[in-house]
């Protein structure tokens, strides 16, 4: 993860409570696949499905806001458990208010993982906009953060070893996240 010296955070990633992420080119690859009747096929890499429950177990809500709009899409997000999923949006900034409001949270308090120029309206916005290896320049160049991987590859992942390594220790976190609920001690 390399940071931009001249887009320096001021918010620390263990004051962030919620974060947000776009699905092509960061959940994904960004590569859209049709089958043989038309159906869309997306490939999400399963390090970052454990990258978002890695989160959720540690008080960091997670959102998702993408401009696409599919049933594998919805469902990958079910599975997730992703409660605050927006699809087909195309005001990412108005969704972003919204989403502020429902939640409570400040500016300072978000991260929003982006690749392309629809994420720039939010990231000016936010404490900590992140962008993939492989985002588009002018993403990277305004992004405080630019992940090693490239999207679709693990860069949810690597965002939340970010977030939740800066509040706890991140070995005892995924300790905690693979042991069978009842084992664990409160």
């Amino acid at each position: 993860m390399s940071l931009s010296e001249a887009n320096m955070p001021h918010v620390k990633p263990e004051a962030i409570k919620l974060a947000i992420f776009d699905i092509d080119g960061v959940l994904t690859d960004g590569t859209l696949l049709y089958g043989e009747h038309g159906e869309l096929i997306k490939p999400f890499n399963a390090k970052d499905g454990v990258g978002i429950r890695l989160l959720q177990e540690n008080g960091v809500a997670v959102a998702v806001i993408t401009a696409k709009r599919s049933a594998p899409l919805a469902r990958r997000m079910q599975d997730l458990k992703i409660e605050y999923f927006f699809p087909g949006c195309h005001d990412k900034a108005a969704t972003f208010a919204q989403l502020k409001q429902t939640l409570n949270v400040q500016n300072d308090a978000v991260a929003y993982v982006g690749d392309d120029v629809l994420d720039l309206p939010v990231m000016e916005q936010v404490g900590l906009a992140i962008a993939p290896a492989d985002g588009y320049q002018l993403v990277k160049e305004m992004a405080h953060i630019v992940t090693e991987a490239s999207g679709g590859k693990g860069v949810v992942r690597e965002v939340a070893d970010l977030l939740i390594g800066a509040r706890t220790d991140l070995a005892e976190a995924y300790r905690v996240l693979v042991m069978p609920k009842a084992a664990v001690v409160q």
